[in-house]
């Protein structure tokens, strides 16, 4: 079976105590990738921060993907770039960060990407959010549910679910076909991030934490 994927998007405003650390806690608990997201940074701040994040998390296997930013993302060596709806075309940032990086964009449902071919032969991946009410911040949107999770594999694209994921709705998501989720609260604003994506990681594999 293909490892299915744990995605820590990091928000500055989630939990107490460094980032640094309380990300590189998340890593040893399990973590896949690391979405580098804070929309308050300009270029070089965000630059930095990547190298801080990565300095602190030591020698690991996790990917270092970057919020939006493709210029950054380049200039810091990352894994890749998730594309929120104001990032450059998802082609054009293939063509910058080369065959084998991690390009992902965000959706709110799978029409999205069914009816943009182009986009959806560009990228690796795709989150659909909110599938549950965000843990880390309000949203407008009504959540989808895990209904609408299950018509998304249709587009072809491998789908994080993402917005209110728990441990205990891991088995949901994978159900409903998900090749992972993402998440930002459930572990960040934890006392212990270790524990809780070790929690979320043990849920993907459908075994007991």
């Amino acid at each position: 079976m293909q490892r299915r994927i744990l995605c820590l998007v990091t928000d500055p405003k989630a939990g107490r105590g460094p980032l640094p650390k309380r990300v590189a806690a998340a890593i040893r608990g399990g973590v896949d990738w690391v979405q580098v997201r804070d929309r308050s940074l300009g270029g070089a701040e965000l630059l930095a921060l990547l190298d801080e994040l990565r300095r602190e998390a030591g020698p690991s296997p996790v990917r270092w993907l970057v919020n939006r930013r493709v210029d950054v993302a380049l200039a810091g060596g990352a894994d890749g770039a998730h594309l929120g709806f104001d990032a450059m075309p998802a082609a054009e940032a293939r063509v910058l960060l080369g065959p084998h990086a991690q390009i992902g964009v965000a959706t709110h449902g799978a029409d999205e990407l069914r009816e943009d071919e182009v986009t959806r032969k560009a990228v690796s991946y795709a989150h659909l959010a909110p599938i549950y009410a965000p843990l880390s911040k309000e949203s407008h949107r009504p959540p989808l549910g895990l209904e609408a999770l299950e018509r998304a594999q249709e587009v072809g694209v491998p789908i994080l679910a993402q917005g209110g994921i728990t441990a205990a709705r891991v088995r949901g998501c994978i159900a409903a076909g998900a090749a992972g989720v993402a998440v930002t609260g459930e572990i960040l604003a934890a006392d212990d991030p270790e524990a809780a994506a070790r929690a979320l990681r043990a849920a993907l594999e459908d075994r007991d934490g």
